[in-house]
């Protein structure tokens, strides 16, 4: 056998045995910003408010079942909880869901959006408070199998509550296409009424395909995040996967489009296209690698984190673009239900009084 050949073979072979016998460079580098973000996140874990722990404990325990993150979803269920408490077991109290509406619309700040959001409220003020109020702390109560205080007299109230209006008027479907879904779908939850067909007929209304071309950055992110949000809700916020063909138009849309959403989106919204793929059991579609591949490179190396866009490196600010990071990066082969507190030995003993097993 002449020199050079023996050489190309011997060189064939090596390639080969080394494509098997380690990880890819992606891959090698998902997995080392993976770890990265995981180790800064962790190790000023409990620096941050509550609610931001419980967020990162809730979706690792999702993704790991690992029961040490369900400590970090007991501290959230204790001030869901109280905050149920107040809400809930007030209702009867006269003006208290104007009074308490009128204060949650106050706090939503003074910029382009907010101002957007203020507008789209004024003709169903009490809207928020029975949805961003209600409906979120009783909804993350019921994910950990538990009911919260005064709970009869929220289902009540939820369900004599006109909802279908706000989730369904075009301004709100403008400023808020995520958070609506999840109303959506938590409405559904606690069993005070199904309004996803409305939504999604009244989301695909607004949003329609044949009119991207004519929806600015702002606008468009709108509605990618609202798309997204169709899956992680129905997933129940990755607890089981979904079914890829009830959101193939979801799904389609994204793979289309992949390269105006790499070129407009943010790396929030990036990564969760890449996840709606994985839930929907499509770890091989070709959008997965470009968004691990987007994600890997907005890392600061620095920092440990991937910034926001103005290149902040704040974790308080930046827990939930990370952990979406991490979930897209490291994606289990099983994904856990809960984490249900009350039979959860570390966790059984140590539940608020106001709470009980469903």
């Amino acid at each position: 056998m002449p020199s050079m050949l023996r050489i190309s073979t011997l060189a064939a072979a090596l390639f080969c045995a080394s494509s098997f016998a380690a990880p890819t460079a992606t891959e090698a580098e998902n997995a080392e910003v993976y770890h990265a973000i995981k180790a800064n996140l962790e190790k000023h874990l409990f620096e941050l408010p509550p609610r931001i722990q419980g967020h990162y404990g809730i979706r690792q325990y999702r993704m790991t079942g690992e029961v040490k993150y369900a400590n970090a979803a007991l501290v959230d269920l204790y001030a869901v909880t109280e905050a149920q408490a107040f809400y809930a077991c007030n209702l009867d109290k006269k003006d208290f869901i104007i009074n308490e509406a009128n204060k949650a619309i106050s706090v939503l700040g003074k910029g382009p959006r907010a101002k957007a959001r203020k507008k789209a409220l004024k003709p169903f003020p009490e809207f928020i408070f029975y949805t961003d109020v209600l409906l979120r702390y009783s909804s993350r109560i019921n994910e950990f199998d538990l009911t919260g205080p005064c709970h009869e007299q929220l289902v009540e109230t939820l369900k004599k509550a006109d909802l279908k209006t706000g989730l369904t008027d075009e301004a709100m479907i403008k400023t808020w296409a995520a958070q609506l879904i999840n109303y959506v779908y938590w409405a559904k939850q606690i069993g005070v009424g199904d309004y996803l067909a409305d939504y999604k007929t009244a989301f695909i209304g607004v949003y329609p395909d044949n009119k991207d071309n004519q929806l600015d950055k702002k606008q468009y992110r709108n509605k990618l995040y609202g798309m997204t949000h169709f899956i992680f809700a129905a997933s129940e916020y990755y607890q089981h996967n979904v079914d890829a063909k009830e959101f193939a138009w979801i799904l389609d849309h994204f793979e289309q489009n992949i390269d105006r959403i790499l070129k407009d989106a943010t790396d929030d919204i990036i990564a969760e296209v890449g996840i709606s793929f994985l839930l929907a059991g499509q770890p091989d579609n070709p959008v997965v690698a470009k968004t691990q591949q987007h994600i890997v490179n907005a890392f600061d190396k620095k920092e440990q984190i991937i910034p926001s866009p103005r290149g902040n490196p704040d974790l308080v600010m930046g827990e939930h673009r990370n952990v979406l990071a991490m979930m897209l990066l490291d994606w289990p082969e099983k994904l856990h239900k809960g984490p249900h507190l009350a039979t959860l030995k570390a966790t059984k003993k140590y539940l608020p009084k106001q709470v009980k097993a469903k």
